[in-house]
């Protein structure tokens, strides 16, 4: 599997034409106590960059966008029933949601984690 990482926090993990999205776990530093999560319903199509879904945290509401054009295959139901595992486990558990790729060319603007890495620290 390979992880890309968006200039909007986001991360993508992809696998094949399948892909997990969710955010850093610099995003949720920066956001807090996420206390709400909307998720994309299955079957729902997104162009890159689109919003698709909602964190709300203590601090503010955000959106999540789709780091690739695709169709959504799953939502994380347990980030449905436990928000906070966008805290606990940002870059694992707490996923948002699983993509397949319609464009994977689209990957190749995206930062690897040393990348990302650099520029978290530069946006700080």
């Amino acid at each position: 599997m390979t992880r890309y990482f968006t200039e909007d926090h986001e991360w993508i993990e992809v696998e094949g034409s399948m892909a997990t999205v969710g955010i850093t776990d610099h995003a949720q530093e920066l956001l807090g106590d996420i206390v709400f999560v909307e998720l994309p319903a299955a079957g729902t199509a997104f162009e890159k960059g689109a919003t698709a879904a909602v964190v709300e945290s203590v601090k503010a509401a955000s959106d999540v966008f789709s780091p690739v054009s695709g169709t959504v295959k799953e939502g994380n139901a347990s980030l449905e029933e436990d928000p906070a595992l966008a805290n606990s486990a940002a870059e694992s558990d707490g996923w948002f949601f699983k993509i397949e790729l319609s464009d994977p060319a689209e990957l190749e603007g995206l930062m690897d984690e040393s990348a990302y890495t650099d520029f978290a620290a530069q946006a700080d």
